[in-house]
């Protein structure tokens, strides 16, 4: 076993232990936290003013709120929900970014991501942790009503919904807020495990008025801001009404399998005209769906087909039937083709359509993937490096090419390569195991080191990211760029914890 597998190893072990405790916790406290949320004094009827400074701050700083959102974000990741597909995740972050930079000022930081998950539900956590299933996003029509959902989560976050509730359920302290936000959003994403499913059953039974997070108010507010920041973005606003009509009839259609969206988002004939009329106020122009959307329902279609089933099945008896030949149904059919051991059936498909159009990023990553999965690996670098020229420093060509590295025993450059991206562009926590990974079998064990250091901060153990660093520190012949960085990193995380640890450690000194 090598270092870096010794450390993943009691990472995991360490990961267990958080969310035995957290189980334990939630189990504890979540009937009270749920009974005081929905005892408490209801915010006020009327529509409130958009957040300038409240009380809230008082109760839960942004920095509090952030944090919590880390230990629920790693709840959610340790149980594998959250889908880390560099496709998925680049088209959802542009998407939320699109969004949320018209919606703030800057001060606060919004993280968007897919959540495993056939249910039609979107959350947002504390601390701009914005999730979205993929039942939901397949269920949408089209972009506007995708833009529609996220621009209403985002507006929860910049109007501090949670810090304005708890504001007025004073007596919650942090750790109970966060087992209560843990157990019923971390249900309301999916369940993971008996402490979310005890979430889940204990937020029904105690949901009698239709409110589970938010308020009605809150909800009538994130409408209201949220259609101005859909409206701002360039979509058209009568997605976000359009999407609420969808919901209204499912649930009308079978009340004994409501979308959670609903149960947790009430959506009432009156919401629904409110917001058609909002959307109303706005100049009509015509908005165009991207190519991106299109591709990703179709990927998503395929990643989330059920174990046993075959996505092939389908595309195979929508051909017979001559439904929808699109250029996006022909993409799915090839990423199915594939996803089940027939990447040589998918590389004409996929010639087709990169030939066709070369702007679309993921016709390339797809080609090179089939490609390498065929056992031509000359044939998916000489894709990969066409990509590259195309489109320079994009996340997902240049993971999918370093993932090719890997299984070509090149590790050294796709080390080098995922260091070229990452100094200009932020991991995400699995890209930052990807280097580590990379860096370790390239033998670069010192950065190997530092890269699971970072990964341990985004999930929030901020003392194994120091354990990581210290080892870093210990590796011999370090290059003095490797030293004051590994320091440097150190010295911030010493600075946040509530106090300074013994310094027996070493540290490189």
């Amino acid at each position: 076993m090598t270092h870096l597998d010794s450390n993943l190893a009691q990472s995991s072990l360490a990961t267990r232990s958080m969310r035995f405790m957290l189980s334990n916790c939630v189990r504890a406290l979540l009937l009270a936290c749920c009974l005081a949320c929905l005892t408490s004094p209801a915010m006020s009827a009327e529509p409130n003013l958009p957040d300038i400074g409240s009380p809230s701050d008082a109760i839960i700083s942004l920095d509090d709120e952030y944090r919590i959102g880390l230990m629920i974000m790693r709840g959610l990741r340790d149980a594998d929900q959250i889908m880390d597909d560099p496709e998925v995740s680049q088209y959802i972050d542009s998407i939320g970014h699109r969004l949320s930079s018209g919606a703030q000022e800057g001060n606060r930081r919004f993280t968007f991501f897919v959540v495993k998950d056939n249910t039609i539900n979107a959350f947002a956590l504390p601390g701009g942790f914005i999730g979205v299933n993929s039942g939901l996003l397949l269920e949408t029509a089209n972009e506007s009503e995708l833009a529609g959902v996220l621009a209403h989560e985002i507006s929860h976050v910049t109007q501090r919904h949670i810090a304005r509730s708890l504001a007025e359920q004073s007596r919650s302290s942090i750790v109970s807020t966060a087992a209560m936000l843990a157990a019923i959003l971390v249900g309301a994403a999916a369940g993971a495990g008996d402490a979310a499913i005890a979430g889940i059953a204990a937020a029904q039974t105690l949901s009698l008025q239709q409110q589970m997070t938010f308020s009605r108010a809150a909800e009538n507010e994130a409408d209201r801001v949220g259609m101005g920041v859909l409206a701002s973005a360039g979509f058209d606003p009568s997605g976000m009404p359009g999407f609420f009509g969808t919901m209204a009839r499912r649930a009308g259609a079978n009340e004994a399998q409501i979308p959670a969206i609903v149960r947790s988002h009430p959506i009432t004939t009156e919401r629904i005209a409110e917001s058609r009329a909002r959307a109303a106020q706005y100049p009509v122009h015509a908005v165009t769906d991207s190519v991106g959307y299109a591709l990703i329902r179709e990927r998503l279609r395929v990643l989330m087909t059920p174990a046993g089933d075959n996505a092939v099945d389908f595309y195979q008896a929508a051909n017979k039937r001559n439904l929808d030949g699109s250029a996006a149904r022909r993409y799915g059919y090839a990423i199915a083709l594939t996803a089940s051991g027939k990447p040589a059936e998918a590389i004409p498909l996929l010639q087709q359509l990169r030939d066709k159009d070369e702007t679309v990023v993921m016709y390339h990553t797809a080609l090179a993937q089939a490609q390498s999965l065929a056992g031509d690996t000359d044939a998916a670098v000489a894709t990969f490096e066409q990509a590259r020229r195309l489109f320079p420093r994009n996340v997902s060509v240049t993971v999918r090419y370093a993932e090719t590295l890997m299984r070509a025993n090149q590790a050294k450059q796709a080390h080098d390569m995922l260091l070229d991206l990452f100094n200009v562009v932020a991991p995400t926590p699995e890209q930052a195991r990807q280097i580590a990974l990379a860096a370790n079998t390239a033998g670069d064990v010192a950065d190997a080191y530092y890269y699971m250091a970072e990964y341990h901060i985004m999930g929030g153990d901020l003392m194994l990211a120091m354990n990581q660093l210290q080892m870093a520190l210990s590796v011999p012949n370090l290059t003095p760029v490797q030293r004051a960085r590994f320091r440097a990193r150190l010295d911030e995380i010493r600075a946040v914890m509530p106090r300074r640890l013994p310094r027996n450690e070493p540290d490189g000194r």
